[in-house]
């Protein structure tokens, strides 16, 4: 008999996003502040804890497992992990999100690993905004690393930008013709309002509608019922089919109500919300039940009955949760 997991509005949740660590080697302006304070050791999962949780996650009815950051590509033994997680019957994919830097040397190592999709973080083609935008980054390490995932044989590479009015928005239609050229996707995402990172949120948001609207002055979109299992919409190009185009807007397009998904941090919170507080404490359990899953079980049961209906963004971008996305889980 198949497991489903439910939360108490009926939603199926089968989908986590696991942050491996809170560490970045960049410092992008919508993820977090210039100088973070970064988790102690003792306070973040151990490689066998996350391999337990993935396996007790997917005994529950988890199908798609995203490993996140922070940048997981620099988590020790990150590949090995991966192998680990891919090999868990009832898995039907295990994806990641990745800046790009390290991928020169671990794209093809991921996909012998079992990794079967990856996206990519690409705010800018241009050199000096790449790095302004990231603060450290280092264009042509990235662009090299999309490559170097297009050619290891990953099922699909998605680019991820996130749009930002004085930054980035202008960019759109380069950031378009470079999947295009790439023959790749793309997804263009609203900013959201986590953590504070030293600048007002609500100057610089970009809505999906503008974004779509910029792009459709050169192309023509075919609206799509297609679904990576997540809370992307996608509509196709009319002259490049070979090219997906998503939209993930959690400020004007309210995804809650079809959502399917929880989020792990590296500390072991199960965030119920991205944009709530509901957590759980799930290290703890793991720590204190070391042979024992069945409190693990009955405690994320329990807690998935509370998952909040809806976050709560502000339409003005400001920051009602505290947390950095680099500690949410990317």
């Amino acid at each position: 008999m198949k497991t489903v997991m439910q939360d108490g509005f009926g939603r199926q949740i089968d989908y986590l996003r696991m942050s491996v660590t809170d560490r970045c080697d960049f410092r992008c302006v919508y993820c977090m502040a210039q100088n973070m304070t970064f988790l102690p050791r003792q306070q973040v999962l151990t490689l066998e804890e996350l391999q337990r949780l993935a396996g007790v996650f997917v005994g529950l009815g988890v199908r798609k497992i995203r490993l996140t950051g922070g940048e997981p590509l620099i988590r020790p033994g990150i590949v090995d992990l991966c192998r680990h997680i891919a090999a868990l019957p009832g898995l039907r994919e295990l994806v990641m999100t990745s800046n790009g830097s390290q991928l020169g040397r671990l794209a093809r190592p991921l996909v012998e690993a079992g990794v079967k999709r990856i996206n990519i973080s690409l705010d800018s083609l241009d050199p000096a905004r790449f790095r302004a935008i990231t603060r450290n980054g280092d264009l042509a390490q990235v662009l090299a690393g999309i490559e170097a995932a297009r050619d290891a044989g990953f099922a699909r590479v998605k680019l991820n930008c996130v749009v930002m009015k004085g930054r980035n928005f202008d960019e759109v239609p380069a950031l378009v013709q470079y999947a295009i050229d790439q023959g790749i996707d793309i997804s263009f995402i609203e900013e959201m309002p986590l953590g504070e990172v030293g600048r007002e949120r609500g100057e610089s948001f970009c809505s999906s509608d503008e974004v779509r609207a910029l792009i459709e002055r050169d192309h023509t979109l075919l609206d799509s019922t297609e679904s990576s299992g997540g809370p992307a919409r996608y509509v196709r190009l009319a002259r490049h089919a070979q090219t997906r185009i998503g939209f993930i807007s959690p400020n004007s397009h309210n995804f809650c109500a079809t959502c399917n998904r929880v989020r792990m941090t590296v500390e072991g919170r199960l965030l119920l919300c991205l944009g709530q507080e509901n957590a759980l404490d799930l290290r703890g359990l793991l720590r204190r039940y070391p042979l024992d899953d069945a409190p693990l079980i009955e405690a994320i049961h329990t807690a998935l009955r509370g998952k909040p209906q809806r976050h709560d963004f502000s339409p003005d971008g400001s920051v009602q949760i505290l947390r950095f996305m680099s500690v949410s889980g990317g």
